[in-house]
């Protein structure tokens, strides 16, 4: 294994800012963002599909 010299892997990192998020905020915070961002890709979605439909119909 490689010798570590106090650096951490972008991997490590990510892990620990979400250790620290969920210390800070909770549970209901990832809950809560991960509705956001299913809502925001349904709408996206939803609005390609009208974009598709109207230059189908060109």
């Amino acid at each position: 294994m490689a010798e570590k010299k106090g650096k951490m892997t972008v991997g490590e990192a990510g892990k620990k800012g979400g250790k620290t998020t969920l210390k800070k905020y909770g549970p209901s915070f990832y809950q809560d963002i991960g509705k956001k961002g299913g809502n925001k890709v349904k709408k996206l979605i939803e609005a390609g599909k009208r974009t598709q439909k109207k230059t189908a119909r060109k």
